[in-house]
């Protein structure tokens, strides 16, 4: 009965997530409280989450303050040459604007925020292949790649649910993960040069001069390439391009809005029309009133410090993130209104984060208190292979990539991940095999129509989600294998 009951209560909490009938946070804690009526252990529900609450506070409290921590660093600029950087290196060259998609997408996703990653990297790069007729979908699927492989940091969201749910610090996932994800990494950047020169052979190479001085042109459907009539539906004019942005911004960037200024494309457009050099081509508003020039030093320290004694294990993670954020945000924010404003703006992704780590607490709390995990898991046992048992790393890594393309990351880690976690025990896999394994299918999770970030990289790049979806699949499958493959090959899985 507790078998059924938990495959009820997985099932009943992934239908109405994709269906969108309640969020996240509700349903993680209102269904997992009705099944613990059903099994008769109602009494015991506060039991089941305050265990949880207490387990999984270090890891709210990390994802909290890294949030601050790294939106506060774009805040004052700390990106802002690389940007300009990758800019200049780009030049013309259809290859290298490619490349250096892949390079600043994965750059600015170390604050952790999809969506504050595609504002900035279609901010910088959507002037660049509208100019020179470039395929929008190969812009969008190399950004979405880089970001899937980079959301495994700690604070990004799977890394820290995969820790949440199987109650492993994230840590242990992540750092013997690094060799495999760097793989990975290179993987997508190779596949951005394959695709860049693909491009180039397409429409070959001009100088920066001449692109800027181009006529306005009308946006064509780049059908060969990979991108569908949507791309090229909106009007060629700049406002167009500007208005477009503004609008997938406000499509659930939510605070990341305040990183990345729609107003950079007026300096691009003004660039342009001007017949500017590349240091026109700035990606962020050079001019927002939370830039810190003069300290652009200390943050870069600062920022590298913090990274390195994360890897080093110096001191946990939660801890490093709070004292570097109260350090950042007192060092650049001397004046405590100007501090209460940074930390309101980026207070909605705050409080999404963490309030779904403590709803998770509920469900897990209800599926393992009751005794539903382990007879799942019994039942999982059961049905798998006896030859396969001692492959489950393998048999997690390859689900992952379906799992979490169809269902939400809280659906697979919440829902799916303890169960294998289980029966992979019982047949001698330790739970941090599982957990590294489960991360692997990131990189095609970040196209999944149930992420909401996907759809303000597409809208701001004026692409049908469709002609996304059928370009980056396949690509992405790959890229996922590869990392999966590495991970098995350095006995990390």
């Amino acid at each position: 009965m507790l078998t059924i009951l938990g495959f009820a209560m997985i099932a009943t909490f992934l239908v109405l997530i994709m269906m969108k009938k309640m969020s996240p946070i509700a349903a993680l804690v209102l269904i997992p409280a009705l099944f613990c009526v059903f099994v008769g252990k109602g009494a015991e529900l506060g039991d089941y989450v305050i265990d949880g609450v207490s387990t999984l506070a270090p890891t709210a409290a990390m994802l909290m303050f890294a949030i601050v921590y790294f939106g506060v660093m774009i805040d004052v600029g700390l990106f802002d040459p690389i940007v300009r950087a990758i800019l200049r290196f780009c030049k013309a060259d259809p290859m290298r604007i490619v490349v250096g998609t892949a390079l600043l997408a994965a750059i600015v996703s170390l604050d952790g925020d999809g969506s504050t990653t595609f504002m900035i990297t279609v901010s910088a790069m959507y002037p660049l292949y509208k100019r020179l007729k470039m395929s929008l979908v190969v812009m969008t699927g190399v950004a979405a790649m880089a970001n899937g492989v980079m959301n495994t940091l700690p604070w990004g969201g799977p890394t820290a649910r995969a820790a949440t749910a199987l109650k492993v610090d994230a840590t242990d996932i992540f750092v013997p993960m690094i060799p495999a994800l760097a793989v990975g990494l290179l993987a997508v950047i190779v596949l951005s040069y394959v695709l860049g020169l693909r491009e180039r052979r397409r429409l070959g190479t001009l100088t920066l001069d001449e692109a800027l001085v181009r006529e306005p042109e009308s946006e064509t459907a780049l059908v060969g390439a990979g991108a569908g009539a949507g791309a090229g539906s909106a009007s060629g004019s700049e406002s167009g391009a500007r208005a477009g942005a503004g609008a997938g911004s406000g499509s659930g960037a939510g605070s990341a809005s305040g990183k990345a200024s729609a107003g950079s494309g007026g300096t691009q457009d003004a660039a342009a029309e001007d017949g500017g050099s590349d240091d026109d081509f700035q990606g962020l508003d050079p001019n927002r009133p939370t830039l810190r020039p003069k300290l652009y030093w200390f943050n870069a320290l600062l920022t590298v410090a913090l990274l390195t004694a994360m890897i080093t294990e110096l001191l946990p993670i939660p801890v490093l993130f709070l004292l570097g954020a109260a350090l950042a945000l007192t060092v650049n924010f001397p004046h405590i209104p100007d501090q209460k404003a940074r930390i309101a703006a980026h207070a909605d992704n705050v409080l999404n984060v963490s309030g779904m780590v403590f709803a998770a607490a509920v469900f897990t709390g209800v599926l393992t208190g009751t005794g539903m995990v382990d007879h799942m898991a019994n039942w999982l046992v059961d049905t798998i292979p006896d030859g396969m048992g001692p492959q489950m790393g393998l048999v997690t890594g390859l689900l992952s990539l379906p799992l979490t393309y169809f269902m939400s990351n809280d659906g697979f880690y919440f829902g799916v991940l303890p169960v294998l976690a289980e029966a992979g025990q019982a047949h001698g896999v330790s739970t941090l095999e599982i957990a590294r394994a489960s991360i692997v299918g990131q990189p095609l999770h970040m196209s999944s129509p149930l992420v909401p970030a996907v759809y303000v990289l597409v809208g701001m790049a004026k692409v049908e989600f469709g002609d996304h979806t059928r370009f980056v699949v396949k690509w992405a499958v790959l890229t996922s294998l590869v990392i999966l493959a590495a991970g098995i090959l350095f006995g990390i899985i």
